[in-house]
């Protein structure tokens, strides 16, 4: 008994940071108002890095020996943990899912940055029906606030390459 509940301290502790890892990856991001689409791709591919990375943790022997250890000893913080622990699949099967989505974009982001505006708009036909297409079929990134997000960042990327252009032309 007293192995176990030094490991269910240790389980304790790593669900207390788990915790805080889902908490601060919910939270609201802080970003500059004139960002491109390119950076929702970076920001979901780092989501996608830390949540993988949290995925490799949870399911390393270590963790696993401590786990079976208390399934034999039948604790209570094993409920916490598989409740974290599906969390955590799910954060990483939405950025994997999102950063799938967002690369069919992605061939839209250099065109969006360097052409003129006549260019520009050749390209947004093509660039809003794929738009259309990840609402659509995406599991994860078909909410108001995600497409609202991405439609802003391409809003912007769209006025800072109106922007660029005047200032050169």
């Amino acid at each position: 008994t007293e192995v176990t509940e030094k490991l269910e301290q240790v389980v304790m502790i790593w669900i207390k940071q788990i915790r805080q890892v889902l908490v601060e990856s919910e939270q609201m991001r802080r970003e500059a108002d004139d960002i491109g689409p390119s950076a929702e791709l970076e920001h979901w591919k780092a989501r996608m890095s830390s949540f993988n990375s949290l995925l490799d943790e949870i399911k390393s022997s270590r963790v696993k020996k401590i786990i079976s250890i208390l399934q034999a000893a039948r604790s209570k913080t094993l409920k916490q943990w598989k409740e974290l622990d599906g969390n955590i699949t799910v954060a990483a099967n939405e950025a994997k899912d999102n950063v799938r989505y967002l690369y069919t974009l992605d061939k839209f982001f250099g065109p969006l940055a360097k052409a003129s505006p006549v260019t520009m708009m050749e390209h947004v036909p093509s660039l809003m029906n794929t738009v259309c297409m990840i609402y659509c079929t995406s599991p994860y990134y078909n909410t108001s606030e995600r497409m609202t997000s991405l439609l802003l960042k391409i809003t912007n990327q769209m006025i800072n390459t109106c922007k660029t252009y005047l200032c050169e032309g």
